[in-house]
């Protein structure tokens, strides 16, 4: 499905996107000049980008995820 039409962005290039690493609209704008034109597309695209982020597993390090501390840290 597009969700775009003036820039004819589909549903499944935004998921492509994510999956590549794109996880803001910003991202996606910048990919693809996704809601550049007319704007209308915005509402659908962050909703496609939201579920297309909750599909995606969590990686350690999109947590932050540090080595432990050692007590010498501490």
């Amino acid at each position: 499905m597009y969700v775009c039409v003036c820039k004819a962005v589909s549903d499944t290039r935004i998921k492509r996107l994510v999956s590549e690493g794109a996880c803001t609209l910003r991202d996606l704008s910048r990919e693809t000049a996704l809601g550049t034109c007319c704007g209308i597309c915005v509402p659908a695209a962050r909703q496609v980008l939201s579920e297309a982020l909750s599909a995606q597993p969590i990686r350690l390090s999109d947590l932050g995820a540090r080595a432990p501390m050692t007590a010498a840290a501490a």
